[in-house]
């Protein structure tokens, strides 16, 4: 029987991965899917395998009660972050039950349920989304299942420089085409951390040219004017993101952190002291886990350099640091060992953690019992179990973000009527078009051209066996003349293909609209679409409907009809 959201595990792949009558989701085992890493099956099915890199099975309530005692047995500084937050609330004006979740941080009993993403243009794509509900349906269920105050925590990567990578949105317009719109690159793109990019008078005219792009519905004008509100000239990258975040899910609970607030390095400089104190210590601990990964079977995420530093220092740029034996190298200057510690213990402001340090200091600063991750983040956490131990932070449980495609009912009825799997529609060629079209041809013509091809085969190769008895040469003519008859018998049946797909052009259209929605540009829907877009289509009754219908079973990919 296929899982459902009453429950956190499942007993193993559905023996259906199409929809049935009355349905309005059914879910894939994962592991059918090209683009999603093998270690995320081997995590929901067979997590004995790789238990031992991780904090608990998210499976095993058990392994919860574990997370919540280790969590609030950690000290932290819970009411200077308490302040911090509502800091950054009170700028942005933030939902009242967003502050009231923040407030209760402030408590040593309170933990935390937090995920986290970097801050894209217009909310980023649809994972986002999954991300940040995912991360407040677990800490529900947790406060019920373990009677303790659970906040959901979304962490906005917002130090990170690569300007391309957050740039542009994507979405579908009226004829179900993709369209791209990227916002001007602010000065110092690029090179500066995105919370210092502000945002220019053009990011007006990028609202109205996705306006322009999105497809007239009633939801039109809301989404467009509250992407106004987030997204607004003199606006930096990280708070604009923050603005619309908070804006969808604050109503829900959900804490939103910048996580480049200066505020808050004071209260992990301890942790930066430690990293340049013991050089080469982190990378080593995730190298060293990364080749288990991998003798595994499971291709390490990151491959650590021995000289690297997991900081990078922030002189205006974000730029790494290098460890030598006399020192550290920062760009092209060289600094020694103590010196560089004095400033971190001193002026934490000028140090940003990396990929290694950073899920480490989040849960520093939160009392984190889980962290929900996407399917490549759940394989580099999978390298930092010894580097949470060597910081003397206690790692969260990880429970993998739900996973999901959203279709309407015409995509739903068409996948339905024609039995396809969904994987089918990824390839942007027309060969599993022409397939659907060719199964949808009469009987007759099929059976036809079949009984041609080996009416034709079978005359012909006795015609080539007895030929040389009359004249040797011949044999090799005869083969010759099979082939051109099986090759214009290849021809007539891609013309009736081709007849067939004039016939069927309603057909084709379905497909292609199918298609569209579930790979757009080739791409997973919910690694491509904008969050934007199925606000246009959906509107906010969107959140409440996924928060009642997106399940948290591990391993499964669920197609919901909306």
């Amino acid at each position: 029987m296929p899982p459902d959201s009453s429950s956190t595990t499942s007993p193993g792949p559905p023996a259906v991965a199409r929809p049935t009558t009355g349905n309005t989701r059914f879910p894939i085992d994962v592991r059918r899917f090209g683009w999603i890493r093998r270690l995320a099956g081997d995590y929901a099915f067979d997590f004995r395998t790789v238990g031992d890199l991780y904090a608990g099975d998210p499976a095993n309530p058990q392994a919860w009660s574990e997370a919540i005692e280790r969590a609030t047995a950690h000290v932290r500084a819970g009411r200077e972050m308490a302040e911090i937050l509502a800091a950054q609330q009170q700028r942005r004006d933030a939902p009242p039950a967003a502050r009231a979740a923040a407030a209760r941080l402030a408590s040593p009993a309170t933990v935390a349920v937090v995920t986290g993403q970097q801050a894209t243009v217009f909310g980023g794509p649809l994972f986002t989304l999954l991300k940040a509900l995912t991360a407040i349906k677990l800490a529900r269920r947790a406060a019920l299942e373990h009677q303790v105050d659970v906040v959901p925590v979304f962490w906005v990567h917002a130090e990170d420089h690569d300007w391309q990578e957050v740039a542009s949105c994507t979405v579908l317009d009226g004829a179900f085409q993709p369209a791209t719109v990227t916002v001007a690159p602010p000065p110092g793109a690029g090179d500066l951390p995105v919370s210092e990019l502000k945002l220019d008078a053009t990011i007006e005219q990028t609202i109205d040219s996705l306006e322009q792009r999105l497809a007239a519905s009633d939801f039109t004008e809301w989404t467009i004017a509250a992407l106004r509100l987030a997204y607004r000239p003199g606006m930096n990258v990280s708070e604009a993101f923050a603005r619309w975040l908070e804006a969808l899910l604050g109503p829900y609970g959900l804490v939103v952190f910048e996580s480049a607030d200066p505020a808050a390095k004071p209260l992990v400089a301890d942790l930066f002291v430690r990293e340049l104190g013991a050089p080469g210590r982190t990378a080593a601990l995730a190298a060293a886990a990364g080749a288990e990964l991998a003798s595994r079977g499971h291709p390490p995420q990151v491959e650590p350099q021995p000289d690297a530093s997991a900081l990078f220092h922030m002189n205006g740029a974000r730029t790494a640091i290098r460890r030598t034996a006399d020192g550290f190298v920062i760009g092209d200057r060289t600094v020694s060992a103590d010196e560089l510690i004095a400033e971190a213990r001193s002026f934490p402001t000028h140090f940003s953690p990396n990929v290694l340090l950073r899920s480490v200091v989040q849960d520093s600063l939160f009392p984190t019992i889980c962290y929900v991750p996407g399917p490549s983040e759940l394989a580099y956490l999978g390298q930092l179990r010894g580097v949470y131990d060597h910081f003397g932070v206690p790692m969260p449980l990880l429970h993998p973000r739900a996973t999901a495609t959203l279709i309407d009912s015409a995509a739903a009825r068409f996948l339905k009527r024609y039995g396809l799997p969904i994987e089918s529609l990824q390839p942007q060629d027309e060969a599993a078009l022409n397939h659907l079209l060719e199964s949808q041809l009469p009987a007759s013509i099929e059976h036809a051209l079949k009984d041609a091809q080996e009416h034709v085969h079978r005359t012909m190769q006795r015609l080539i066996e007895v030929m040389p008895a009359l004249d040797p040469t011949l044999s090799g003519a005869a083969k010759t003349t099979l082939g051109k008859m099986e090759h214009d018998l290849r021809g007539l049946h891609t013309k009736v293909i081709h007849a067939a797909k004039k016939r069927d052009d309603i057909l084709r259209r379905q497909f292609t609209r199918a298609q569209a929605q579930v790979f757009p540009l080739g791409h997973p829907q919910e690694r491509t679409l904008s969050v934007a877009f199925f606000l246009n289509r959906y509107g906010s009754a969107l959140i409440d409907r996924l928060l009642d219908e997106l399940p948290l079973d591990l391993g499964y990919h669920w197609v919901i009809t909306i």
